[in-house]
């Protein structure tokens, strides 16, 4: 994608994308790579065995393209390994990122000394239960508990030793916590980002929590205090925000509660 040299004035961002058997969003994902606005970046992609194309479509707009499993923390550190770049954007290959996502951030590690950048997201996708989580996912945003970076500066990340692979789901809070229990300093972007999580049900939404069910056992082991702060209901829908949300989309938001109560009952969060 470009010359893979860093300057003091256009330093090399490393974009590593993770994934497996996601053919359905993976070119999307790497176009908004190869559209952003800055453009000294190296894409590396980490395929987890893929047995649907995804690799043959990496290897279309992807500098390095990697095998490596069994889970996605594993990828992630292993492409971070691989990497170039004096930053480092870790995200998954359902993402669509704004155009300025990787310049704004660059702006905020080069001018506000930043050491991980947080990326807005807001989820989409077809379907009422995807709205529903769209409206959902958009109670969080500047929630400093809920929201993890996903962009960082690469000594930071590799001081902190990356991401634990002992977990899947939690596995950006406990990178989160752990940063900001040494006093990193984290900053937000503007520019939002587009998770694409298809098209959902009811039961399907709640089936995918239940998948990260084994590492939320472990990540409430190793962060109780914050566990209890990120499962409250409160914490994540602030009251004020809730009896807005009641006037203004009652529908929208009477269907969030019986989403998250699915959930819930599933042992979830």
């Amino acid at each position: 994608m470009n010359s893979m040299k860093s300057s003091k004035n256009n330093p090399l961002v490393s974009v590593i994308i993770p994934t497996k058997n996601n053919i359905r969003t993976i070119e999307k994902c790497l176009q908004s790579v190869k559209d952003q606005t800055y453009k000294n970046i190296e894409l590396i992609v980490v395929d987890n065995h893929s047995t649907d194309g995804t690799v043959n479509v990496a290897r279309g707009y992807a500098d390095k393209v990697y095998k490596k499993g069994p889970e996605r923390s594993a990828q992630r550190n292993f492409g971070a390994s691989k990497a170039s770049g004096k930053y480092l954007l870790i995200h998954d290959s359902d993402v669509y990122f704004d155009k300025n996502s990787v310049s704004e951030s660059v702006k905020l590690f080069e001018e506000k000394d930043a050491d991980a950048v947080i990326l807005p997201e807001k989820s989409i996708g077809p379907g009422y239960w995807s709205r529903v989580k769209s409206f959902e996912r958009d109670f969080y945003r500047g929630n400093d508990y809920i929201e993890a970076p996903r962009f960082f500066r690469r000594s930071v990340y590799e001081q902190f030793g990356g991401y634990d692979e002992t977990l899947t789901g939690p596995e950006d809070w406990d990178l989160m916590i752990r940063l900001r229990e040494a006093n990193t300093k984290t900053l937000r972007s503007k520019s939002l980002i587009l998770h694409d999580e298809g098209k959902i049900n009811l039961l399907g939404s709640s089936a995918k929590k239940s998948y990260y069910s084994e590492g939320l056992k472990r990540y409430q082991s190793l962060h109780p205090q914050w566990y209890k702060k990120q499962s409250s209901i409160w914490v994540r829908f602030p009251v004020k925000k809730l009896l807005k949300s009641l006037i203004t989309h009652p529908v929208l938001t009477v269907s969030m509660i019986i989403m998250k109560s699915a959930e819930y009952l599933h042992g979830t969060r």
